[in-house]
């Protein structure tokens, strides 16, 4: 592994860390649900609304950040009818994004920097391309963002819930490198644990466990019933190493979940 950073929080605090934190890697997927709270704090200020028509007709926001507007995972033209199957897609999550740049009057990286990036501290996080997988950070940024995501500031508890709770529930997917799954639950802009076997997280993570791993041999997750969060970051990317990570994301998942557990 030619670089590698993690940290564990534990009730709002970080308890462990390795490697070098301050070292800036592409986040990947994780950009997702930094993209998502942003679009989440533009409808808590009044810019758009998760009805809002975006997408393919008959798609909203919602849908887009769900990966339920039915486009395919980079194509311009939907694959499928909205609402029909959970299809990942960097074209669902671009598109909200858009929408939220039009609505606003800014470029959506200045918009990200200015609700998420500025007030939160995360002073060496920055979205420099696609919202769906070009944000670049560090462990002890993402440690703020963590925090967060399980103590919100800058949006409500309500709207916060909603973006951690299944939509669209019935829906069946594939979650690209790992396996195809019904149903397959998703957020807004975030993955959902619940049941899925096997899975990038531990099997001592609750069903409640949220969060995403990306393609740059990224993940993190929270654990809301435990008040637990992991994060590492690598620089290999996952398709060099899908087999081990695999078994290594969750060993590593177990461990975290266990230690804590002994010393509570």
């Amino acid at each position: 592994m030619p670089h590698a950073a993690a940290a564990v929080i534990n009730h709002d605090s970080v308890v462990a860390t390795h490697g070098e934190t301050d070292r800036t890697f592409r986040l990947a997927s994780i950009s997702k649900i930094i993209t998502g709270w942003t679009c989440l704090i533009a409808v808590e200020e009044g810019s758009v609304s998760l009805d809002d028509a975006v997408g393919p007709p008959g798609s909203t926001l919602r849908h887009c950040l769900a990966h339920a507007s039915g486009y395919g995972f980079d194509t311009a033209t939907p694959i499928m009818g909205v609402g029909k199957r959970r299809i990942y897609s960097n074209t669902g999550i671009e598109i909200a994004a858009k929408h939220v740049a039009e609505r606003t009057g800014l470029m959506f990286a200045d918009y990200m920097n200015e609700a998420i990036f500025e007030p939160l501290g995360m002073s060496d996080t920055s979205l420099k391309a696609s919202p769906a997988y070009a944000i670049f950070s560090t462990v002890h940024d993402m440690t703020l963002f963590m925090k967060e995501l399980m103590n919100p500031t800058l949006i409500s508890h309500a709207t916060a819930q909603d973006a951690v709770a299944v939509q669209y529930p019935e829906l069946g997917g594939v979650i690209p490198g790992l396996g195809s799954y019904k149903p397959n639950p998703w957020g807004l802009g975030i993955e959902i644990r619940d049941h899925k076997q096997p899975h990038w997280t531990g099997s001592m993570n609750s069903p409640q466990t949220f969060g995403h791993f990306g393609g740059s041999g990224t993940m993190m997750w929270i654990d809301p019933t435990i008040n637990t969060g992991l994060i590492a970051l690598t620089d290999r990317n996952f398709d060099e190493w899908s087999a081990e990570a695999l078994v290594a994301w969750p060993s590593l998942s177990d461990a975290v979940i266990h230690s804590l557990s002994n010393h509570a």
